[in-house]
């Protein structure tokens, strides 16, 4: 796999931090960043989903932390002792730790685990002073103009004939 060195590119730059992160994780190759699998959904224009597969992991097991721009899901199971001999063990119940880059605003309001499936609610909440506001002209005497729409044209007369 081939390595590429980008500082060249920020020697000059100032605030750029979150870009050059950005740049290196998407760079760098993870084998293990299969497991466990998941989904992304967008369920409507500000709001997402994110499902995990967590079979064999209980509430106690899982953490979640949202820090920033940054979402990290990690698992640690309890080693229970097996009741019986087991002919094939297929569970992955192995640790793991999942990171997941959030757009700027972006929040995690819920999560829950649903028959082994961990749902993380997220929900794009734009500040206020962030939203477009209108603007209102002004006139040069210090007035604020108002926009006039234009009357709507009286409906058409039907004749009846007599």
């Amino acid at each position: 796999m081939r390595s590429y060195d980008l500082s060249p590119l920020f020697r000059s730059t100032v605030g750029f931090d979150r870009l050059s992160r950005l740049l290196e994780t998407a760079t760098t190759g993870d084998e293990a960043a299969s497991y466990p699998p998941y989904n992304i959904e967008k369920l409507s224009e500000d709001s997402y989903r994110i499902t995990m597969a967590v079979a064999g992991f209980g509430m106690d097991d899982l953490n979640i932390v949202a820090h920033q721009n940054s979402l990290t899901v990690t698992g640690k199971a309890k080693k229970d002792e097996p009741t019986g001999q087991f002919l094939y063990r297929g569970i992955a119940g192995r640790a793991f730790e999942r990171r997941f880059q959030l757009a700027d605003f972006i929040k995690v309001t819920s999560a829950s685990l649903q028959n082994g499936l961990l749902h993380i609610e997220l929900a794009r909440e734009v500040p206020e002073a962030m939203k477009p506001r209108s603007i209102p002209i002004v006139t040069a005497a210090g007035t604020q103009a108002v926009e006039v729409e234009a009357p709507a044209p009286a409906p058409a007369l039907t004749q009846q004939a007599a």
